[in-house]
């Protein structure tokens, strides 16, 4: 993918099989979390909470989207997360399913708490 300024481009970018997912996901990430400023972070679209800590991340790849937590956010739902392919803080989306709109929307809230509450920063 080329360089993106805006996160529409970035979807735009994304190979044509997963710009619906990408924008998807993307729906979910604001209405999880409307507070949260949409940004292009390292290339990839970015929540960034108001105080200007990153709180989550997704990025688009050839037959996947990937959302990326803190290892705690992610590790938090191991047992919700046997379905899936997980690296250290992130989640692999096949473009050929359905995003987990539910499990997605529990684990943003649970990151803007951790990060809130705990004092939990980016990686």
């Amino acid at each position: 993918m080329s360089k993106a300024a805006t996160i529409d481009e970035y979807i735009n970018a994304a190979p044509p099989l997963g710009h619906a997912f990408l924008n998807e996901l993307r729906t979910i990430c604001r209405d999880a979390a409307p507070d949260a400023v949409e940004q292009i972070k390292w290339g990839h679209p970015a929540y960034v909470h108001p105080d200007g800590v990153i709180l989550f991340m997704f990025s688009g790849h050839k037959t996947h989207a990937s959302v990326a937590f803190t290892p705690t956010t992610r590790a938090a739902f191991d047992a919700e997360l046997t379905d899936y392919r997980t690296g250290k803080g992130t989640i692999a989306l096949p473009y050929d399913s359905t995003p987990p709109r539910p499990l997605l929307t529990k684990m943003i809230k649970y990151r803007i708490r951790e990060h809130e509450d705990d004092g939990v920063n980016w990686m």
